[in-house]
This record gives structure tokens, sequence and C-alpha cells, in this order.
């Protein structure tokens, strides 16, 4: 069974923004640009991955295969983070009614 140790690292700017990357590179592969849009990396945790491993919101196949080809997975944050995060949410708005204000 193939295994990849990896440290997970949280985004200073964006919530629910996560970056995989193999514990022994650590960030050495992920590219300058992406450091800056990231924000610093807050360490979140380290993580051994395996086939038959589940994480909540990404196959553990894709974040290994990234991890090893690219140096790095990154993990955004659910689509509908904003709403829940207390902005106004124009989704649930009933056709004709007044949109909450921004």
């Amino acid at each position: 069974m193939t295994q990849l140790l990896c440290t997970i690292y949280r985004s200073s700017k964006v919530d629910g923004m996560y970056l995989y990357v193999d514990r022994k590179e650590d960030l050495a592969r992920v590219p300058e640009v992406l450091l800056e849009r990231f924000g610093r990396p807050e360490p979140a945790m380290t993580l051994l991955l395996h086939e038959g491993r589940k994480l909540a919101r990404a196959e553990v196949a894709k974040v290994m295969a990234a991890v090893r080809d690219q140096g790095f997975y990154l993990q955004m944050p659910p689509e509908d983070a904003d709403f829940r995060a207390g902005a106004p949410d124009y989704r649930e708005a009933p056709a004709g009614a007044a949109r909450p204000e921004a």
C-alpha cells in the first residue's frame, strides 16, 4: 500500500483553504505566487495518507497524486463558504422580494 506523510497548512487569508504538502519537502515546491495569495501558512496537522483513508472534502488518491506530481494539493473552501460566514444569501430570496443589504 502506498503512503504519504503530509503536512497540512491552513490559509491565513481565506477561511476553509488548505494546502497539503509532503512533510519531507514542506513548502519547497509550492510556487511563490500561490503562497502570496494563500497568506501565511498556519500548520493545521500532519496526516498519513493512504488508499484506505477518507478525507472530508477531497479524494485521497487525487491529493496524493498532486502532492507527488507538483509538490502540493490546494483544497479550496466549499462553494457556499461565504453564505455560511454571514454574507447575504441572495439564493434564498423569493422572486420579487427585497434583497438583503450587502
